[in-house]
């Protein structure tokens, strides 16, 4: 028991304590990574779960760029492409994991959770620019309260609807 009030406060005094990173939702980064292999296991298809993987690690990328930017790392290496790789490949790193063959489950050729990731990157880049540009639009002020979650979610959302379509109907 003492051990869980340990890993409870614990977790408390992390969130209590950090810096906000104005990132893209942080919170929601990484409340989608922990429930990623809760979805697996329910049963969610790789695609969707894919779709969510992809919109998690392009959001990691630019929560990592901003920080690294605001600590004044300018070197376009340091900044862009290492952290970007670098998160792709842990992404990559799936299909390391106990049980998980690349390739076992297929859509259109391509592997479904692979294919899902590649759609929610571009599904959340595409709902990002869209926030920056309907915040430039407004005089760099946000239209609604959490603008910047709900843009690039709703794209996420938008690309998971259209692919359980496809998938399960």
């Amino acid at each position: 028991m003492q051990k869980i009030l340990k890993i409870i406060s614990g977790g408390a005094l992390a969130v209590f304590c950090a810096h906000a990173a104005h990132a893209v939702c942080p919170v929601c980064t990484v409340a989608v990574g922990a429930g990623l292999e809760g979805a697996r296991l329910i049963g969610v298809d790789d695609v969707i779960t894919g779709i969510w993987a992809g919109g998690l690690t392009l959001s990691l990328f630019f929560w990592t760029a901003g920080w690294l930017k605001k600590h004044g790392v300018t070197n376009v290496w340091l900044q862009i492409i290492l952290p970007f790789v670098g998160y792709y490949a842990l992404l990559g790193a799936v299909y390391l994991m106990p049980g998980v063959t690349f390739g076992a489950s297929r859509l259109w050729g391509v592997d479904k959770f692979m294919l899902g990731a590649i759609v929610g990157t571009i599904a959340f880049y595409l709902g990002a620019r869209w926030y920056v540009k309907l915040k430039r639009e407004n005089g760099g002020r946000a239209r609604f309260p959490f603008q910047k979650v709900v843009v690039p979610l709703s794209f996420l959302m938008i690309a998971t609807v259209v692919f359980a379509a496809i998938i399960y109907l």
